[in-house]
Parts: C-alpha cells; structure tokens; sequence
C-alpha cells in the first residue's frame, strides 16, 4: 500500500466518527467509530498481510472502550480512551529506554534505518510526545462539551501527529544508516556509530 492509502486507512475511522457525531450524537458515532476501525484493520492486513502493531493495539482499546460506552451508555470511557492508549504508549516507551530496549526499531525497523544514538533519541521524543497528547485529551474533555471534543480529537490530534513526525526529519537524515545490502561496508560504519 502506498502512503496515501495507508493514510486514507487510518483517517477514515475518525472521519465517520465526526459525521455520525455531528448527525446523531456520541453514541451513534462511538459505533460507527468501532465498526471502522475494526474494518481499517481488516483492510490494511488484506492488502499487506500483516497490520502493525500500533493499530491493532489502538482497536483494541476503541473496541473496549467504545463497547463499554455503549453499554453503559456513559461517554466517559470514549472520551478517556485516547489518554490511556497515549500513556500505554509512553510507559512502553520510556520502560524500553531505560531497560535499552529498542521497541521502536521493532516497529518502524522495516520503514527506517537508523543508527542507535538516532532510534533512542526518537524513541524518547515519541514518548514525550504522547504524553502531552494524554494530557491535551484530558484537558479537552473536562473542559469543553462532547462535540467540541470530537472536534478536537479529529482536527487535532492527527494534525498534530503529522506536525510532530515531520519535525522528526532533521533527526532522521542526521542518523540515517545507508542500506546494508546496497552499501558494501555499511554494516561496519553502523556497528561503529553504535559503539561510538
């Protein structure tokens, strides 16, 4: 999948949560938000066969939460559904760095090639990161009305996320490794940027 597909894919379940909101309520759109979600996760592996493991372990949590909203009819859990999703990815984040375990070169390994000095230092501004989104969402939804979440939650938090990986550029070219099997040596410069 190329990536306007791949972003069609993680955009679309939030676009039908906004519209079932804004034409029916929180509820409706809780709905049609786990419906498509679990159906952008069915697509995505379809076309590669394999679904990473951030949106699988961020349907789990729309299907939890919203499964829980709707049965006890109480936006709540909806609404604090991506603070505890943001945190969990944090706490891996951060538990990794000090345990020096690279989670993030597992998860994005295939997509870049960094040195270890770049993977750590990205890592650790992932985990920043989605803590001042835990913090936003909490913010937001005690403070402002469900549709002003909503809003928030689709007009936000993913320009944001755009905003934030494209800040990453400069960090990404300064510690890019060149391809091993089409550099010859490239392994050695990498083991020695590592032990470096």
């Amino acid at each position: 999948m190329n990536q306007y597909a791949r972003l069609l894919i993680e955009a679309g379940p939030l676009a039908a949560f906004f519209i079932a909101n804004s034409q029916a309520g929180i509820m409706a759109g809780t709905g049609v938000f786990m419906v498509a979600t679990t159906l952008a996760v069915l697509i995505s592996w379809h076309f590669e066969r394999k679904v990473p493991i951030m949106p699988v372990v961020g349907a789990g949590f729309v299907l939890l939460f919203g499964g829980l909203t709707l049965w006890l009819q109480d936006d709540l859990f909806i609404k604090i559904k991506p603070t505890l999703v943001n945190l969990l990815f944090a706490a891996v984040l951060f538990a990794a760095h000090l345990t020096r375990r690279n989670v993030l070169k597992h998860i994005l390994g295939t997509v870049l090639t960094l040195d270890d000095a770049g993977w750590r230092t990205l890592a650790i501004r992932w985990a920043w990161f989605f803590l001042l989104l835990a913090a936003l969402n909490e913010a937001v939804w005690r403070t402002m009305t469900t549709d002003a979440w909503v809003n928030f939650k689709v007009f936000g938090i993913m320009p944001l996320t755009l905003l934030f990986s494209a800040l990453q550029a400069p960090l990404i070219l300064r510690h890019q490794v060149p391809d091993a099997a089409a550099t010859p040596g490239a392994d050695k410069s990498a083991e020695k940027t590592s032990a470096s």
